[in-house]
């Protein structure tokens, strides 16, 4: 069977939810899949890594703009594909009559907080939505809370959609001693003296609460509350609210952190709080967990499927809620105890099991 796999987003260099993804699953895929062979679409100028097996082929297409909807459209004609998987949301709408093709859908966020996204965004994914959707053959949803949600928000039948949960780096580890303190100097943060968010710095991940919360329990003595990630659309408002509160001096905003810095970030942080108001999956919970940090996240959506008993689960929409979350995981002996809970429901999740269920949905469709 040969297979088409949408790679447009598994090599950027600094890789965020789907282009993750993308490339675990390409990357697992590759271990365990010898019978079939891949044919692996990318844009140009990336840089791909030797080693990977014979059956999996790299084509680049040439296409700066329209990447999809002509380039990718284009090879659906002139390659014998059994089936086209695509990561991320986006189908050729022309594509060889007959074509099988699976869409992995991790949320409908432009759906349900339309305010949070652009109106190009929210135009181009409500076309996505009513036309791609609809016509592909199968269905993979990140999470139940998404199966729902394609369900009862979009009319597709359930049994179109399979659920297969996003994996986590089983590599990933607590970082402890010299080399914890070493990268922690980096961002002049100290072990267990911060509350740690991970993610682009956007309305929807509902940073002005997490920073009205920390403001009500904030002393000179208190943790810092500490933002890392790139700046995201509608942002300007979170980075002046500090200033506002009068809390200033205890609000970092790092900006892009790499990756290989992350454990260390996780590691050290007295709480890793993620107070979304929305998210198909949530991986930045479970990395947390991995590394053994207590976690505070929200009881909407996907989340409280995600982070199962190992975390504490509050009202996103209300600040003292969150506020007495934080005040209560300063205590060692909670926070022990939640750091166990959540390295135990980590466990569940592994990119492996992801790549032998995507594949098993793969080989149903290609040969059904």
């Amino acid at each position: 069977m040969i297979i088409g796999f949408d790679g447009s987003r598994a090599f950027n260099k600094h890789k965020t939810g789907t282009e993750n993804y993308s490339f675990q699953l390409l990357q697992h895929l590759s271990k365990i899949d010898t019978e079939n062979n891949y044919v692996i679409y990318i844009r140009p100028g990336f840089e791909i890594e030797k080693g990977w097996p014979g059956n999996f082929k790299f084509k680049v297409l040439n296409f700066k703009l329209l990447w999809t909807q002509v380039g990718l459209a284009l090879s659906t004609f002139t390659d014998p594909l059994d089936v086209l998987f695509v990561p991320s949301h986006t189908l050729p709408l022309i594509r060889k009559p007959g074509l099988k093709t699976v869409l992995t859908v991790h949320d409908l966020g432009a759906k349900y907080l339309p305010q949070y996204h652009q109106l190009k965004q929210r135009l181009y994914l409500s076309f996505i939505t009513s036309q791609q959707l609809s016509s592909a053959t199968k269905l993979i949803a990140v999470s139940q809370a998404t199966k729902d949600d394609l369900h009862k928000q979009i009319g597709i039948p359930t049994a179109k959609i399979s659920v297969i949960y996003e994996g986590i780096n089983q590599d990933l580890k607590p970082i402890k001693n010299d080399i914890l303190r070493d990268i922690l100097r980096q961002y002049d943060l100290s072990a267990n003296n911060y509350f740690l968010f991970i993610g682009t710095i956007q309305p929807r991940k509902n940073l002005e609460r997490l920073i009205r919360a920390y403001g009500k329990l904030f002393t000179p003595q208190a943790p810092k509350l500490v933002l890392a990630g790139s700046k995201g659309w509608l942002s300007d408002e979170i980075y002046k609210l500090p200033a506002q509160l009068k809390i200033a001096s205890a609000v970092k905003f790092l900006g892009y952190v790499p990756d290989q810095h992350l454990p260390a970030l996780y590691s050290g942080a007295t709480a890793f709080v993620f107070p979304s108001l929305f998210e198909g999956f949530g991986l930045p919970v479970l990395e947390a967990m991995a590394c053994r940090c207590p976690v505070i996240t929200s009881n909407l959506s996907s989340l409280p499927e995600v982070a199962g008993r190992g975390a504490i689960l509050v009202d996103p929409y209300s600040v003292d809620d969150i506020s007495q979350a934080m005040s209560k995981v300063m205590n060692p002996e909670f926070r022990m105890k939640l750091q166990e809970k959540g390295f135990k429901q980590v466990k569940r999740f592994s990119w492996e099991k992801t790549a032998r269920e995507t594949l098993q949905i793969l080989t149903q469709v290609g040969r059904g």
